[in-house]
């Protein structure tokens, strides 16, 4: 079978654990056999990461910004155990953490969506993608536990000399606690223009959500940054034939629960975090959820939602078998792959992505999985498949699809 050339360079970064040794057998019977490719290798595990003092990471994001497409493995975050378990020099900051800043990309995630797996939440038919402004709020506020009676306030002191403001944030008359956050422009603005970036390139509807009823500055701000973007972008939306709406969170949750799906749903940084995971379990699980890290110019980077999956490792190192879902590690080969091939104007790159994709959702919707997938199916007598048994059902699949 004659291989289909991919027109530019691929980066693709390596990972950990049970997600390296999926990593490898998907490319190795999936990916190269019928493409000819370059892949631009950046080894991100945790052991190279701490050899290379974490200059693999900047070289991989480097690189994905300089080539235009990505594709990542699952990696570890070190925490105090794992600089023992490895002999790390320290805890390295998390690489999907660095990439982003480096991008300053916005993350997305779309849930797989199976005729045989429904989703918990009978109005859904589509899949809902939640964008996350993973910056500040937060995440990166400054808290205090105040111990008696006392005032709290905020203070802006301008570096042009003019007089601070001083706000009041609480009188107290005893105990309590209280909390400063804040945001930048430039990260709003970045966080918009990655989210319609992201929906006129899927042509779906966006919706931001925000309680700027009550938070008449703070959440005001996001509100009217995504609307300024929203009316500079005017001619791609109708382009696009999709739509902006602005809604009250608390109605854009609403919304969702008796929407069909099929839209982006833009949410400020602690609605993202908790809403994407909402969105995941009620279509299925993180295993059938795909990420992408989407920069303001429109670079890509794709991976799983999931982590390493350190205990079925632990069971791989031992010889023991495993059933471990690879469907979004394949899903973020397939996303890179068909974004490459649009990018280059390469439609055949393109249809063999989206062909893979449907040839994943037939096995499983065939009655082939892994068996974290048995809990949740409808078919009757499904069979649970083990790591590689999956993998090889699905390359005998695509073989006589791409052979016909």
């Amino acid at each position: 079978m004659e291989k289909i050339k991919v027109k530019n360079p691929l980066v693709e970064m390596d990972g950990d654990e049970m997600t390296r040794v999926i990593w490898a057998r998907i490319k190795e019977q999936l990916i190269l056999p019928f493409l000819d490719v370059d892949l631009r290798y950046f080894d991100l595990s945790v052991t190279n990461r701490d050899a290379t003092e974490d200059a693999v990471t900047v070289e991989a994001a480097k690189a994905t910004l300089e080539h235009g497409v990505a594709v990542k493995c699952a990696t570890i975050t070190p925490n105090d155990d794992r600089v023992r378990e490895f002999g790390l020099k320290k805890q390295w900051p998390s690489p999907n953490g660095t990439i982003r800043s480096i991008m300053d990309g916005t993350v997305f995630r779309k849930p797989i969506t199976l005729s045989n797996i429904p989703p918990k939440v009978r109005a859904w038919k589509k899949p809902i993608t939640v964008a996350r402004h993973a910056f500040g709020d937060i995440y990166r506020d400054q808290e205090l536990v105040v111990e008696g009676p006392g005032k709290v306030e905020l203070v802006y002191t301008p570096r042009d000399g003019n007089q601070p403001q001083r706000l009041l944030v609480n009188d107290f008359g005893g105990g309590g606690v209280a909390m400063g956050m804040f945001n930048t422009d430039a990260s709003i603005r970045s966080f918009a223009k990655a989210c319609f970036t992201y929906g006129i390139g899927e042509k779906i509807n966006i919706w931001f959500g925000a309680k700027d009823t009550i938070s008449k500055k703070y959440h005001a701000r996001f509100r009217d940054i995504f609307q300024e973007e929203a009316e500079g972008r005017t001619a791609e939306l109708a382009g696009a034939g999709i739509t902006y709406a602005y809604y009250l969170i608390d109605d854009a949750v609403a919304q969702t629960v008796k929407n069909e799906g099929g839209y982006l749903w833009c949410c400020m940084n602690y609605d993202g975090d908790v809403m994407s995971d909402m969105v995941a379990e009620g279509f299925g699980s993180l295993g059938l959820m795909t990420s992408v890290l989407v920069n303001p110019e429109g670079k890509y980077e794709y991976e799983a939602a999931h982590g390493t999956v350190t205990r079925h490792f632990r069971r791989h190192q031992q010889g023991g078998e495993t059933s471990t879902n690879s469907v979004a590690s394949i899903f973020a080969w397939t996303g890179a792959l068909g974004r490459r091939g649009e990018m280059d104007g390469t439609p055949e790159v393109t249809a063999f992505a989206r062909t893979l994709e449907r040839v994943v959702t037939e096995t499983i919707e065939g009655g082939v999985m892994t068996r974290d997938l048995l809990g949740l199916t409808t078919t009757p007598n499904a069979r649970g498949a083990n790591t590689f048994e999956f993998v090889d059902a699905v390359t005998a699949k695509l073989r006589e699809r791409l052979a016909a």
